[in-house]
């Protein structure tokens, strides 16, 4: 299987300057706004999901998080703009029910034609839940999505689901279910996020970690995913900074990096520490706060996570070095790379004319226009 290059719709905003890391700040806990920011309408989102269909991404990821803005909804607007563009919608299981979550699913199938994908979010932070009135602490919060994915996959069947558990208890639920199956993306590095990957997700997402790292949770993944029966795909999560050449690739990311506020960089570092996130834990290890020594792997450089949290780390590099750190990705048995850079539009510019074509001259490239087929849950 080749290659499949997702992009990332930025939701609380992006930056003018691709200079500053803005409001990537807001990702570890608050909303910045200012006057370099672009502002997160349906309009600039088109312009980044336009451009990244032209240029053969196959999706984006929508986040989901209290700041930014609900991912429902905008993907929605964006497949009237689009053609073939998929949208990988994040949202918390928890926060509706599977009947509720696998109606819209459907809607937005028959609307869409079929370009809806789903990135089940658990939420590793007890304040960002109780944001939202979900108290449950982190087992019980993987212990329900593994629940709602249940009765999730059995309506999509058609046929009418009982279901009493723990956390659901629906009767007679049924929903008018789309012939395509909205595929499930599930991410984490805990013991109860692999194993509710392995029992219920299509494609498994892991943050960019080093190689090696990258490795050894895929083969815990596989594990867990045999004993159930079942396989997976996978799938990594990536900043990317792609230049022309290596040199003028470290001097952007230099340049991000001195354009960052100390304080700033404390802020998030407070948020990050306090997360109950396995994977928040991993990314923080990469830098441990410090400013110098931040290429962690070759080309893999961890100073995004200074400010940004969750998935911290960047492939910087000449659009060969990309290539060649995709192509070692994928020899691991990763498919698809959920990428993103400031600001957004640019930097996807840069990736489908600079990496695109290395990847496609070397044979690793997917169908860059898949065909959304009925697909069994």
């Amino acid at each position: 299987m080749g290659v499949t290059l997702h992009w990332f719709l930025p939701t609380n905003g992006d930056s003018r300057s691709d200079l500053s890391l803005g409001n990537a700040v807001g990702a570890a806990g608050s909303r910045v706004l200012g006057g370099a920011e672009r502002v997160p309408d349906v309009g600039y989102m088109g312009s980044v999901a336009q451009a990244a269909e032209r240029l053969g991404f196959a999706a984006a990821l929508t986040p989901t998080s209290s700041w930014c803005e609900d991912a429902w909804i905008m993907s929605a607007a964006l497949t009237q703009l689009t053609r073939t563009f998929r949208f990988l919608v994040a949202f918390r299981p928890g926060l509706q029910s599977p009947t509720l979550a696998a109606q819209m699913a459907a809607t937005f199938q028959r609307i869409s034609g079929g370009r809806l994908l789903l990135n089940l979010v658990t939420g590793g932070d007890d304040v960002e839940q109780q944001r939202f009135g979900d108290h449950l602490d982190k087992a019980a919060r993987y212990a329900r999505a593994g629940e709602f994915m249940h009765v999730f996959r059995e309506l999509w069947s058609g046929e009418p689901v009982d279901f009493a558990g723990r956390h659901f208890d629906v009767r007679d639920a049924r929903i008018v279910p789309h012939p395509v199956w909205p595929e499930v993306y599930l991410g984490g590095s805990s013991v109860p996020a692999l194993d509710v990957a392995a029992a219920h997700a299509d494609v498994y997402l892991t943050w960019g970690e080093p190689p090696d790292a990258v490795a050894e949770k895929l083969d815990r993944v596989r594990e867990r995913a045999e004993r159930a029966g079942r396989e997976l795909r996978f799938g990594i999560r990536l900043h990317v900074i792609a230049r022309d050449t290596s040199a003028e690739a470290w001097a952007t990311a230099h340049q991000l990096l001195d354009g960052l506020d100390p304080l700033d960089i404390e802020r998030a570092q407070a948020v990050q520490r306090a997360s109950q996130s396995e994977g928040q834990r991993r990314m923080v290890a990469l830098h441990n706060g410090r400013t110098d020594g931040l290429e962690v792997a070759p080309n893999l450089w961890a100073g995004i996570g200074l400010v940004r949290g969750g998935a911290g780390t960047a492939l910087v590099g000449s659009h060969e070095e990309i290539a060649d750190r995709i192509a070692d990705y994928h020899d691991l048995g990763i498919d698809e790379f959920i990428l993103s850079g400031y600001p957004h539009l640019e930097e996807a510019y840069r990736v489908g004319e600079g990496v695109m074509p290395v990847l496609r001259r070397r044979g690793l490239l997917a169908s860059e226009t898949p065909d959304h087929e009925t697909v069994e849950v």
